[in-house]
């Protein structure tokens, strides 16, 4: 196996059964080789199976069939490999934002005293300076997002999954935590593997943007983003991003459309 290599996924499949007592193939073997501190992004049309392959990868779904591999070992079913976040924040409301941050050192067993002295300086370096007091609901949507993708950055994990954490933000705050997370993973040298529906957003923080077929989900294109770094906003306007969008928009929206006529054979 190359050293490179941080996450493998060999013949990855998944089915699920019906209350009716059928069954609905969700993915079909999928094989992924994510080299170590890179930023891929999947993109997908509704129901193909985007979020079953994180809760796969994540261990908290067995797969039907296949092998997921973490620096060359079997981790199938394994919990607390890889750092998880979902769209919505999770934050607890009756802690702090400071001690919803150091919540995953907790977890991990990191005395709470050692915990908050190192994510002080996390929180006032990353926008979140006066603020370790408040509680969630006295701060903005933003903000929360922030302390969510910190909590997790502080669980201290190789592998970071990020299930569509800027969906719900509106667009100036969405452009504003792009750049605050491409800083982060630079800073922290982590793998992440980002879910979005936003080609745009996929092509312009990744470096390879995997596209999922319509169900039962397998791999139907990978792109290489070939755009230097660091990026700047204005890059989505130069030629290259441009014909990368293209390219990618023509193979997905020929899945979104098998995914529209799966709905309404149902």
């Amino acid at each position: 196996m190359d050293p490179a290599c941080k996450l493998r996924l060999r013949n990855v499949s998944k089915m699920f059964r019906t209350a009716r007592g059928g069954t609905v193939q969700a993915l079909t073997p999928v094989n992924l080789d994510i080299p170590a501190h890179r930023f891929v992004s999947i993109v997908g049309p509704s129901g193909c199976g985007k979020s079953t392959l994180f809760n796969i990868i994540s261990g908290l779904t067995e797969p039907g069939t296949g092998e997921i591999l973490v620096d060359g070992k079997t981790v199938n079913g394994a919990s607390g490999i890889v750092g998880y976040m979902l769209q919505k924040d999770l934050l607890l409301p009756w802690r702090t934002i400071l001690d919803n941050v150091i919540l995953g050192m907790e977890i991990r067993g990191t005395p709470k005293r050692e915990a908050k002295a190192k994510a002080l300086p996390l929180l006032r370096k990353y926008g979140l300076g006066g603020f370790e007091h408040s509680y969630p609901s006295q701060i903005s949507g933003g903000m929360r997002q922030r302390a969510a993708l910190l909590r997790t950055i502080l669980y201290d994990r190789d592998i970071i999954l990020l299930d569509e954490p800027f969906g719900a933000l509106d667009a100036q705050t969405r452009a504003l935590m792009q750049e605050w997370l491409l800083d982060l993973w630079d800073d922290f040298k982590k793998t992440i593997l980002f879910i979005t529906h936003d080609m745009e957003e996929a092509i312009y923080l990744s470096d390879e943007v995997y596209i999922m077929s319509a169900r039962p989900g397998s791999i139907k294109a990978h792109l290489r983003i070939d755009l230097e770094r660091p990026r700047k906003p204005t890059i989505v306007t130069s030629k290259r991003f441009v014909e990368l969008k293209e390219e990618a928009l023509r193979i997905l929206s020929a899945e979104s459309l098998k995914a529209y006529d799966q709905e309404k054979a149902v």
